[in-house]
């Protein structure tokens, strides 16, 4: 039998009706059963579509105009988001933002995990879901002989030229990029070129704390030697106190990675300070440390609910960065073992320690799947075990290494419902049950979702 042609050709204009929306935010309407993925569409509407792509199974098109509007349909405040890939959620309501963020979550359970009946918390939201990012690493360029900043447009290197703000970052941040910007100008100081490999300023980092109001700035540039920095510190010292450290990264690759291997401190110290609850952290120009604090800690609090510890626990930390969770944690156990692959990370969690006279937390460099075997080994056996990892999810190793370890309980802390749902599913064939999850928004006006889930140790009969 000849299989059916899809029900529309490109360049072709339709009327669509949006039923669904996707992990990605795009609107799904059906043409005969024939679906089309369009972005900044919403359920619920009816919009012309212009199709402009048209594979077997499924078709992609650009919305023209809206004939019927949802009533979470609202009007993005930033003047370039339609230009800009940084954010993909501003027309839509936060309430929906929030909405579909839970349902990504349950979804992911469901289709990937295979686990259904659990309760699927409301997502954790923000009061004010703008200006949250601590940290802004911005491209420089040049136009028409002057210095331009800005983000990258959608799918390409090419730097937004009228963009003067980004409103989910921090507004010191936002005025430090511009003030950087502004002298790098008057002093002549050269944008780097990609396609050249010359030039001298690639990107402006600028990092803040929170609740100290410190700032750092971090010049990313190709050269060590630059023209004009002399005054560029003068002026920037002066004119804003809230600046407590000024570092160079040079990075003279010709790459995509921002920050080179080379970093050095130009005025003030190697760090600034932020707290998180009453926990002190020393955050360097390399440090991971998370973007939205306020959320961070709400994120954290849940954990530790979930972790349920009297003070006689021994805990394992897998994926611990620069201890972030494992101090809070700490201050809830007996003893805190945190592992982690990145030494520099591990380096910055000693310290932090140290920094909050904190010494029942310990940390070791090395893969959590190569370590906790090892660990195991030597009679070591956690009451409680949290994970964190990339978006990639934890890799298979660990997850046998935990079940072989059997503690009564994991609380698993994931930033991709996938891998969440598809790791989740292995922990529960081997013996535990998924109780509850709690996703939290993190990244407002961002399709991305972290959550928090409670896992027990099945009780045999």
């Amino acid at each position: 039998m000849a299989k059916l042609a899809p029900p529309v050709k490109k360049n072709q204009t339709i009327e669509l009706h949006f039923e669904d929306i996707t992990h990605e935010g795009d609107g799904v309407g059906k043409i005969n059963g024939y679906p089309l993925f369009v972005p900044y569409g919403l359920p619920g509407e009816t919009a012309e579509v212009k199709v402009i792509k048209v594979k077997k199974n499924f078709g992609f098109g650009r919305l023209v105009n809206v004939t019927s509007e949802s009533e979470d349909r609202v009007d993005p405040p930033c003047n370039v988001y339609y230009k800009c890939g940084g954010c993909q959620l501003q027309h839509m309501s936060y309430q929906m933002q929030l909405d579909m963020k839970r349902k990504q979550v349950e979804s992911a359970l469901r289709k990937i995990g295979h686990i259904e009946g659990i309760p699927i918390h409301d997502t954790v939201g923000m009061e004010d879901p703008w200006r949250y990012r601590n940290k802004v690493q911005i491209p420089v360029g040049t136009n028409n002989g002057e210095l331009i900043t800005g983000f990258y447009r959608k799918r390409s290197h090419d730097i937004i030229d009228d963009m003067d703000r980004c409103i989910i970052t921090d507004e010191v941040n936002d005025r430090m990029v511009e003030a950087v910007r502004s002298i790098a100008d008057r002093l002549g100081i050269p944008a780097y070129d990609e396609e050249k490999n010359r030039g001298v300023l690639r990107h402006i980092m600028v990092r803040s704390g929170q609740e100290t109001e410190q700032t750092m700035v971090v010049l990313v540039t190709r050269t060590e030697k630059v023209m004009g920095l002399d005054t560029l510190i003068d002026e920037l010292t002066k004119n804003y106190p809230h600046i407590k450290s000024i570092i160079q990264n040079i990075n003279p690759d010709r790459t995509n990675v921002i920050l080179g291997k080379k970093t050095k401190v130009l005025w003030g110290e190697e760090y600034i300070y932020d707290e998180i609850g009453d926990i002190r952290f020393a955050i360097s120009a390399k440090s991971f440390y998370q973007v939205n604090p306020t959320q961070t800690k709400k994120l954290y609090d849940k954990t530790l609910e979930y972790a349920d510890l009297k003070g006689h626990e021994i805990v394992i930390d897998a994926y611990c960065g620069i201890g972030t969770i494992s101090l809070f944690l700490a201050k809830q156990a007996k003893k805190v073992y945190g592992v982690e692959v990145v030494s520099e990370a591990i380096s910055d969690a000693k310290d932090n320690a140290k920094l909050n006279h904190i010494d029942n937390a310990e940390f070791f460099v090395g893969q959590a799947e190569k370590v906790m075997p090892w660990w195991q080994a030597q009679g070591l056996k956690p009451d409680v075990i949290v994970v964190d990892p990339p978006r990639k999810g934890c890799d298979q190793a660990l997850l046998e290494a935990m079940l072989a370890m059997k503690p009564k309980r994991i609380v698993y802390v994931s930033c991709n419902p996938s891998t969440l749902a598809r790791d989740l599913r292995v922990l529960e064939d081997g013996g535990y049950e998924t109780k509850e999850v709690q996703p939290v928004d993190m990244f407002p006006q961002t399709t991305h979702v972290e959550s928090v889930a409670q896992i027990d140790l099945k009780v045999s009969n």
